[in-house]
């Protein structure tokens, strides 16, 4: 009770007229829910719910955060339910409690530095209120500060977690001293002999430079009162990390470093900074390249200072840092520290995009006074455009908001991307149009005949995943327009009774795509499949001397001319080859266009296809065809059938409901994973789009499939 009593005093202080009565309830509920609970050390479990309050106290964090500190683990390690919260205590605080519970579920199994600053941000990203986050490092003090009484292996992965995660966290948000704390115990729990022997020589060195530092400080605090300049002058024991990480990445023995103590100097104004810099750089020579100014340009996290090294009145290199009273604050305390400022500030924070809130927030908040309206504004998204999932094996993802599994398959690998069939999102199959939320666990089910399809860029959100499906798609374009461009050519050189294979087998062949501006043969036949170039002037290249001039044949009726074999009607246009778009597949039934090249040749496309909707600049190419079927043909149509639960018999009425509506499977893929789930791919001919339809709400019907979808394409 004595730490309650404690927090119920210091509240009031910065935070007046607060509702303490909450906080004692807390403190009740907290007792209940945890009663015969113990921690490592032994104490009981309440000891560290009120440590983590107090510590949030510290914060100077308004009663309702504190509160949720009270509470913080009741969700996780008692009976108690985010319901009880809410009819106990309201919905503001029983959120908050929820999202620490979310927070320390995440597993961070990754070590890798990108990947490490991917979790800092879904941190913020799953939290959407950053009071969350400051329970969560209040949390992660304590049980750091506690760390000794857990077994090895526990406390060198806690401890590493907090390397890479917290205390960046830390940084990011201007906590200065709890960032320094958490990396002091990170590096005790991982390195402890190369800690204690630090620490030794540490206290030995700054018993030596002591009075060194202390002349530095008498000698500048004269000076300053001389040219009227007020400020608080200490010396600063810079913490053990920071010279650990010095000697390690930068190759240093410990006796090359003499920057163990920095000199502060804190005054009352900017133009005092800037004039004490002036007088310290007339006593002293000062180190070139040690010179920053964080006043006119702060760090990101809002960081405020001017920071120079001088050669001190011994010989050694002495660092200095000047700044004001507020800069001070915000940089010990962080976000905290914001709403107690009473002061204008001048002006703007220079911050990343991450942070650019902040700037915003200070400055519409620079008289807020209620702690409690400074942090309900504070309840945002940092990154709202970004999505953060997992692989199976814990490493994480960065996506754009609304993305898809084809986008996470891309991210982890182009080929996986290109055979994509399918995703299992938390252990459960999901259409390939899935959109993924924050924390999802991703995995890709693959198949070899799986290609990339123009449907794919309708769902797709990364810049990746569009840029890997335009790549590939435009591969395949070039495939199929040197087939449909020889297909041409092959048909015009019958109709004048020339072999196709020796003109196109010749020497002459590559003189004449050179004359006409193509690097080779296959780009030449590439152009008359995509239209921009004409059989005839190849003919006429390649056979100069044939007499271009068809046999006569019997002229064929209006009627006749109109309808093509393949059952579609062509206005105003007769003896085209037709073929049908394997992109889109359109089935008698589906609205149609057709596209027609300068070689002669017409491809059929469903309305909606993104070839057609890519052509807007070509519109002369495009003409109206419709369908004209009196006794339909069969044609094939892909579609993919989700499973939810295999089991004996299942394929087996999945191919019944497609033979019972009269569909003919002529292919079929069946992909199983180990947890029974599985995709499975048909050909299947139909007549039309009803037959299909019938088809699908068919297979429907079937017990365990879950979802059923026509795929664009073969």
């Amino acid at each position: 009770m004595t730490q309650l009593k404690t927090l119920i005093e210091e509240i009031p202080k910065y935070q007046p007229g607060a509702d303490l009565d909450v906080l004692e309830r807390a403190y009740a509920f907290s007792a209940r829910s945890h009663k015969g609970q113990q921690r490592a050390s032994g104490e009981p479990y309440l000891s560290h719910p009120l440590e983590v309050a107090s510590l949030l106290v510290n914060f100077k964090m308004d009663v309702t955060t504190v509160t949720a500190g009270l509470l913080h683990d009741v969700l996780e390690d008692t009976k108690a339910t985010k319901a009880d919260l809410e009819r106990e205590f309201g919905g503001e605080i029983a959120e908050l409690v929820d999202g620490v519970t979310k927070i320390g579920k995440l597993a961070f199994s990754s070590r890798e530095e990108r990947q490490a600053e991917n979790f800092r941000k879904m941190l913020v990203a799953m939290a959407r209120d950053l009071r969350v986050l400051m329970i969560k490092l209040a949390d992660r003090l304590h049980n750091m500060r506690t760390l000794d009484y857990l077994p090895t292996e526990k406390t060198k992965t806690i401890a590493q977690e907090t390397l890479d995660i917290y205390a960046p966290l830390a940084h990011r948000l201007g906590m200065a001293k709890v960032k320094a704390e958490l990396e002091d115990l990170a590096l005790r729990a991982l390195q402890p002999e190369a800690y204690v022997d630090l620490q030794k020589r540490v206290a030995k060195r700054r018993l030596e430079r002591e009075a060194d530092i202390n002349q530095v400080i008498t000698i500048l605090e004269r000076k300053l009162s001389e040219v009227g300049i007020e400020s608080q002058i200490r010396g600063r024991p810079k913490h053990f990390f920071s010279i650990w990480k010095k000697m390690h990445d930068q190759g240093r023995e410990f006796d090359e470093i003499y920057d163990l103590t920095a000199v502060r100097v804190v005054t009352h104004s900017v133009r005092d900074c800037y004039g004490a810099l002036g007088v310290i750089h007339s006593l002293w020579k000062p180190v070139p390249g040690r010179f920053k100014d964080f006043i006119a340009m702060p760090k990101v996290n809002m960081y405020q200072s001017l920071h120079t090294t001088v050669i001190g009145p011994k010989g050694d290199p002495v660092e200095i840092q000047i700044r004001t009273w507020e800069m001070h604050r915000i940089a010990e305390e962080g976000i905290a520290a914001h709403w107690l400022y009473k002061e204008k500030r001048s002006g703007k924070d220079k911050l990343d995009e991450s942070l650019l809130w902040l700037r915003q927030l200070i400055e519409t908040q620079q008289d807020m006074k209620d702690p409690r309206e400074f942090m309900d504004t504070v309840r945002v998204d940092l990154f709202p455009d970004e999505v953060y999932v997992f692989t199976p094996k814990g490493d994480v993802k960065a996506l754009p908001e609304g993305a898809t599994p084809i986008d996470f398959a891309y991210g982890v690998h182009t080929k996986v991307g290109e055979h994509c069939v399918g995703a299992k999102v938390n252990g459960k199959l999901v259409p390939l149009r899935y959109t993924l939320r924050q924390g999802d666990i991703v995995e890709i089910v693959t198949s070899p005949s799986q290609h990339p399809s123009r449907d794919w860029l309708k769902i797709v959100k990364s810049t990746r995943a569009r840029s890997k499906i335009n790549q590939w798609l435009k591969v395949e374009e070039r495939t199929r327009s040197i087939e449909l461009g020889r297909e041409l050519f092959e048909r015009e050189a019958r109709k004048y009774h020339l072999n196709p294979a020796t003109l196109l087998a010749g020497e002459e062949l590559k003189k004449v795509a050179a004359d006409l501006g193509y690097p080779g043969p296959d780009d030449l036949l590439a152009a008359i499949g995509y239209g921009k170039s004409s059989v005839h002037q190849l003919l006429n290249k390649l056979a100069p001397n044939a007499t271009l001039e068809a046999p006569e044949k019997p002229r064929p009726s209006a009627a006749a001319r109109a309808k093509t074999e393949q059952g579609v009607r062509i206005r105003g246009v007769d003896d085209l080859l037709v073929r049908f778009a394997k992109c889109c597949n359109p089935l008698p039934g589906d609205p149609i266009v057709g596209f027609i090249t300068r070689g002669r040749g017409l491809t059929v496309h469903a309305r909606d296809c993104l070839t057609v909707a890519k052509s807007v600049l070509d519109r002369e190419r495009i003409i109206n065809v419709e369908w004209d079927v009196d006794e339909p043909g069969k044609r094939p149509v892909r579609i993919a059938v989700y499973i939810g639960r295999d089991r004996p018999g299942l394929l087996s009425e999945i191919t019944g409901a497609i033979s019972a509506r009269n569909g003919n499977i002529t292919k079929a893929e069946v992909t199983v994973t180990d947890d029974r789930k599985g995709i499975n791919h048909f050909v299947v001919e139909v007549a039309d789009l009803s037959q299909l339809q019938d088809i699908i709400g068919a297979i429907r019907e079937v017990k365990d499939v879950i979802n059923v979808e026509r795929v664009r394409g073969l």
